[in-house]
């Protein structure tokens, strides 16, 4: 069974020795860099299926080099969970708005890490598997095995997280949705939510559904909810 890999990005040696090593001790194989170009060469050079990344990087920072990755074709659905110390709500926005998977805050626990990258690869890798069927919603078309959508014929591009976001409250119109509660269905129980976080997605969503943005709803003092027919 082939090993999945994943990119370490850290400028602090002691962090990148020990992640690669409990991640080596879990089976996987593990490529490090220690900045932000080495980085952006590793992911372009060779496959990864996940990368934990560091915002606070010598040269270019960890947002340039996220920001880079989801504009390269070859690296755009690369998993990417930052790894911290800014744990300010404006980074973290920043960070998934830019369409990172997960974060980690420093310091750390290696098992919290673990879990968080394995619930991201699987949550990756699961979509579609039971739910293959395209989602056909007035104007809007929703493939969840390709994370594909089209809003009256034209391709949307939609980060990872705004695609999950709007597969979610199509699946259910009319249904009523905290924030809290999206979080959970997109990222798991454990996610650290916050009021922004959501509310960024659900603008980029609107924004890049155009005059079709006005089907997500928000339903003051509650959170959001796809219209009915």
């Amino acid at each position: 069974m082939k090993k999945e890999k994943i990119l370490v990005v850290d400028d602090e040696e002691d962090i990148l020795e020990l992640v690669r090593y409990n991640l080596a001790r879990e089976g996987y194989a593990v490529a490090c860099a220690a900045s932000g170009e080495e980085a952006l060469k590793a992911a372009e050079s060779e496959a990864v299926d996940l990368i934990v990344l560091d915002l606070m990087l010598p040269g270019i920072d960890g947002l340039e080099v996220a920001r880079r990755l989801r504009q390269n074709p070859a690296t755009k659905e690369t998993p990417i969970v930052m790894l911290t110390a800014k744990g300010e709500e404006a980074d973290v926005v920043a960070g998934l708005e830019l369409g990172a998977d997960d974060y980690v805050t420093k310091p750390f626990s290696p098992r919290i890490l673990i879990a968080r990258m394995r619930a991201v690869i699987r949550r990756r890798s699961g979509i579609g598997e039971s739910d293959g069927e395209v989602l056909q919603v007035r104007e809007l078309s929703i493939h969840p095995g390709r994370r594909h959508v089209t809003a009256n014929g034209k391709s949307l591009d939609l980060t990872y997280t705004e695609f999950q976001v709007l597969y979610f409250l199509a699946r259910r119109p009319g249904w009523v949705f905290t924030r809290t509660q999206i979080v959970d269905a997109v990222r798991g129980d454990d996610y650290p939510v916050t009021d922004r976080s959501v509310d960024v997605q659900i603008v980029g969503l609107r924004r890049k559904l155009g005059p079709l943005g006005c089907y997500i709803e928000t339903v003051r003092g509650v959170g959001y909810r796809f219209i009915e027919t």
